[in-house]
């Protein structure tokens, strides 16, 4: 046997038949891809032959017509079992083919074996390579791994923490599914992985649904409210054969049409609960009080994936005594606590920072070997920077706070510099793919409602006319005036300290763009007095 070779035949007993019992791969650990021209199915095993002929028996693959087998002279079963569920991952986001997999077992959790480096990085890129010259395959590693869906994978491999989360949601459905009404609520700050075990969580309830147990014929829906996000999970379920894009939807159209059929559903998770409304919004056809308490009426169980510091609108202000009311209202409630930052390279100090930033508190910006942070004179120079990040790395794009003239008219407006003539296109969205994702996006800056939930490898952010520097102090200023983000301040009703709630809402839009990236943040401040002080703390 050779280092790595795909051996490729028939998916028939004839062709399995003709194999000689002298074949190195006869009971030894082997990955394997079986294929036709729009579907495919990843496995491992240590029986190939008597795996394949199962397989042969399965109705779900019947139409399959191609072996693939992918053999290597150092696999074991923890490298082929590791490796098994990378392939899935990238042919996911590949997009090549309808994939028929479904979870692996629930215990699955990301672990170390012996030289996993070498198997996940040398023998993988080995194996990517074969299968693009087999045209197996479409795009590069590094194309697939700035892929929104890539990175949502329901197929991702867990850490210890999301795994024992997934595995209490799992069994809170299961234990609560005759009940009348129960409550789960996921809380984490952005970045600690709450999208990805929500996307899990769903793929793995969709399939119970179809097999038997509790959960059997369950009606289960994963909701948002946001449209660049949504269009990343219905992205998955196109890709997926076992999820369906008609049962992830935002709240509003889905509440309105339960309401109206009179139809009721057994599960509805929601990602990013707290860009649910709060209060009537007649504008957007929602004519309850809470889309949560009205959600909570629509279904036996409500899960939600919730950050209190990531609230963009008056009209989605959770007041912790709402929220407190609705877990009462509740027969069951639960909240779980995820705390392990994952998107960031960085290290706890840069976060503690950045923290600190979006409480209005100046301090030393720290120096971290893995993670960049860098402040810039200009826009023309983030921008520049940027850009060269793009180049290098990909997926590297300037966003900024909604201080700048912005319209849904199908005209052009800028976000620009304080001194100087350069300036930036605002983002346009009116694409099915997600606004990063656009090679063309390199030239925009992307709003808060682009970006929110998504990750960026560098992230440039201007901090437009709403930050400023308070030099008695020391400290942040947000002049609310300053923000243009209107549709962000409609619904002040109920609300007791209106200025403290439209400061909130900024402070909140400022930690959610400056989270944003995996190795670096570039930062411009408008405010030319924010601007130097940045530099000072830099020094």
């Amino acid at each position: 046997m050779g280092s790595l070779e795909i051996v490729s035949m028939d998916f028939k007993n004839d062709a399995l038949n003709r194999i000689s019992q002298q074949e190195s791969y006869l009971n030894y650990p082997v990955i394997y891809l079986l294929n036709n021209d729009k579907e495919a199915y990843i496995g491992e095993t240590i029986y190939f032959k008597k795996r394949m002929k199962a397989h042969l028996k399965n109705k779900a693959r019947k139409n399959l017509t191609q072996i693939n087998l992918i053999q290597h002279e150092r696999f074991n079963r923890s490298a082929t079992f590791h490796l098994e569920t990378k392939l899935i991952n990238y042919f996911l986001g590949d997009e090549k083919y309808l994939l028929q997999n479904k979870s692996k077992t629930v215990s699955h959790v990301t672990h170390n074996y012996y030289e996993k480096s070498f198997y996940d990085e040398e023998v993988f890129q080995e194996l990517w390579q074969q299968l693009r010259q087999k045209k197996l395959v479409q795009h590069s590693l590094h194309a697939i791994e700035n892929k929104d869906i890539f990175k949502l994978s329901p197929f991702k491999e867990l850490s210890r923490e999301q795994l024992d989360l997934k595995e209490e949601v799992l069994e809170f459905c299961e234990n609560h599914i005759q009940d009348e009404s129960s409550l789960l609520i996921i809380e984490g700050e952005a970045g600690v992985g709450k999208s990805v075990v929500l996307s899990s969580i769903f793929n793995t309830l969709q399939e119970y649904a179809l097999e038997e147990g509790a959960l059997k014929k369950t009606t289960n829906y994963l909701v948002v409210n946001h449209e660049e996000m949504l269009k990343t999970y219905k992205g998955i379920a196109k890709n997926v054969k076992h999820l369906k894009a008609k049962n992830i939807e935002k709240p509003t159209p889905l509440i309105n049409r339960l309401q109206k059929n009179d139809e009721r559903a057994d599960i509805i998770l929601v990602d990013e609960a707290h860009l649910l409304l709060t209060r009537k919004d007649t504008y957007n056809n929602f004519y309850g009080n809470n889309q949560l308490e009205e959600l909570m009426k629509l279904a036996k169980i409500v899960i939600i994936v919730y950050d209190q510091n990531q609230v963009l609108k008056l009209k989605s202000l959770w007041e912790a005594a709402k929220l407190e009311t609705l877990k009462q209202t509740a027969k069951t409630c639960k909240v779980y606590p995820l705390t392990n930052q994952f998107r960031m390279q960085a290290n706890d100090q840069i976060i503690k920072w950045i923290d600190a930033f979006k409480d209005k508190k100046l301090l030393p910006i720290p120096v971290d070997e893995k993670y960049e942070v860098a402040c810039f004179d200009s826009l023309q120079q983030l921008h520049q920077a940027i850009e060269e990040k793009n180049k290098d790395v990909g997926l590297s794009r300037v966003v900024a706070t909604f201080d700048f003239l912005h319209k849904k008219d199908n005209k052009t407006y800028y976000v620009t510099e304080s001194k100087g003539d350069y300036q930036m296109p605002w983002n346009t969205t009116a694409s099915s793919t997600t606004w990063a994702e656009r090679q063309e996006t390199i030239q925009e800056a992307g709003s808060i409602y682009t970006i929110q939930g998504f990750d960026l490898n560098y992230v440039g952010v201007v901090l437009g006319p709403s930050i400023q520097y308070d030099a008695a102090n020391d400290c942040l200023r947000i002049d609310t005036t300053k923000y243009k983000d209107t549709g962000a301040y409609a619904g002040t009703e109920g609300i007791e300290n209106v200025e403290f709630a439209k400061e909130r809402i900024i402070l909140n839009s400022l930690n959610i763009l400056m989270k944003r990236g995996v190795h670096g943040l570039y930062i411009y401040a408008y405010d030319e007095a924010l601007r130097e002080r940045l530099k000072e703390l830099k020094a």
